[in-house]
This record gives C-alpha cells, sequence and structure tokens, in this order.
C-alpha cells in the first residue's frame, strides 16, 4: 500500500455584532483525484440562537461561498444530523441553494 500526504486549507469564518461573535463556520478545501480544482467542506456552522432570523447565517454562508469561488472549488458539502430535531437547519441548506444529495455515514472515537 501506497499513501501520499498533501495540505489541505482551512479557514474559520465568523460573524460579530457589538463585539460579540453570533454566528461562525469552517471552510475546509481539499483535493482529490477526481478533479482538477479542490472542493469544500462546510463544518461547525453554528448561529446563536438570539441571532438566528437576523441574517448572521446568510452573511456568513455569501462570505463563505466568495471564497469557494476564489479557491476554485467545483462543489461545496455540507453535512448535518439527521437525528429528527434538525429540520429547520436542513430547509435553510435548501433555501440557500443545497440539494438534499444521500446519507452521511460517521465513526465517533472518543
Amino acid at each position: 500500500m501506497q499513501t501520499h500526504e498533501f495540505i489541505a486549507k482551512g479557514i474559520r469564518f465568523s460573524i460579530e455584532r457589538s463585539g460579540i461573535e453570533v454566528a461562525r463556520a469552517y471552510l475546509y478545501v481539499l483535493k482529490n483525484d477526481l478533479h482538477d480544482t479542490p472542493f469544500g467542506l462546510l463544518e461547525d456552522v453554528h448561529v446563536e440562537s438570539a441571532s438566528r432570523g437576523t441574517g448572521a447565517g446568510r452573511e456568513l454562508l455569501d462570505q463563505i461561498l466568495e471564497r469557494t469561488k476564489t479557491e476554485k472549488c467545483y462543489k461545496l458539502i455540507a453535512t448535518s444530523r439527521d437525528d429528527g430535531t434538525r429540520q429547520l437547519v436542513h430547509d435553510w441548506y435548501l433555501r440557500l441553494g443545497f440539494r438534499d444529495y444521500g446519507t452521511e455515514f460517521r465513526m465517533d472515537f472518543k
């Protein structure tokens, strides 16, 4: 077996209002052998409950989408648990142009 290490890029985005962070998300820019350009992975998207519905999440995503263009990403993947408690989050992603594209599998190590 051969392995090849590569460097990925992680970028933290945040929105502050009155000096307080109200929203954050991480964009990871990754490469694979299927495409000449990288893809983006959106992770740890959070908007404080008091700031939901104020446009902070949309502002955050707009910044991230601009960065995916700069990075020449061919797609952006966002994941969210499907445990029955996240329908509002899933609806938000759909409203912003994401498609429900399948199932996520994971292993927890701790």
